[in-house]
């Protein structure tokens, strides 16, 4: 039987077919689910709409694992990185285009990335971002970018870089669940480790947080969202190359502080 989180994203994407093709799986893999899956959660809110608490209550409803608050600053951080694991993670459904078009802005240059977003948003519609996420990403074959920590430091995958990152995530105890198809070192599941690190999900000094970001993401992921503005497929992901490399940038130069 389905749990609650799981038909309300199969009502929101118009059927079991419908929210396989939006997250690019066969139907019979969605028709198998009782929940979804760990590794599937946010591209199913990104697809969807419904939002991963209620899709997954069991793995988001969690408290901190620090009892102290979390600073606002690094709230705010978690929040960028999630927002850019969920658009990296799947193309974004018709709410949350609508959503982006309400992201605020100021004179900074993460404010002016943030409006381009929204602006992109405004213009934008979830079918044709729909195809240009799978022409940059996955395409027949294969997308026109791989964003995959391995591509870019090595120029194949699954290479020595995916290797030090499991290593690193062993001993920070964070699992890979069995059934995710990703490996690690995709860009979306690394913005997920950094918000977890960020929020306090994941139990993590600032001296393991800046290793860990100067190791696995500084050295690749500024020019993997360089690539996505410049793309050939990208109109609506231009603008979400360029919030990635804005906030790339300013992580850099806060930990590079932080020393």
């Amino acid at each position: 039987m389905r749990d609650d989180g799981l038909e309300r994203a199969i009502c929101a994407a118009g059927g079991v077919a419908g929210l396989a093709r939006k997250i690019g799986i066969s139907q019979p893999s969605v028709s198998n689910w009782t929940k979804v899956p760990a590794q599937r959660v946010v591209a199913v809110e990104a697809a969807t709409g419904v939002s991963r608490n209620d899709l997954r209550p069991d793995l988001y409803s969690e408290p901190l694992l620090f009892e102290e608050p979390i600073d606002p600053v690094d709230v705010a951080r978690a929040q960028e990185y999630l927002l850019l694991a969920t658009l990296l993670s799947a193309a974004p459904s018709g709410r949350l285009l609508d959503q982006l078009t309400a992201l605020s802005s100021d004179a900074t240059p993460l404010g002016r990335a943030h409006a381009a977003l929204a602006a992109a948003a405004t213009d934008a519609v979830a079918a044709k971002v729909e195809r240009e996420y799978f022409d940059l990403f996955t395409g027949l074959g294969r997308g026109e970018l791989l964003p995959y920590a391995s591509y870019y430091l090595t120029g194949f995958l699954n290479e020595r870089p995916l290797s030090r990152l499991r290593a690193d995530l062993a001993a920070l105890g964070i699992e890979r669940v069995e059934t995710n198809s990703e490996p690690e070192d995709h860009a979306a599941i690394l913005c997920e480790i950094m918000a977890g690190f960020a929020a306090g999900r994941f139990a993590a000094t600032s001296e393991a947080q800046r290793a860990f970001f100067e190791k696995h993401i500084a050295p690749w992921m500024g020019r993997l969202f360089a690539d996505i503005e410049r793309a050939e497929s990208a109109i609506f992901y231009r603008a979400v190359g360029a919030l990635g490399r804005a906030f790339v940038e300013i992580e850099t130069e806060a930990f590079t502080f932080a020393n």
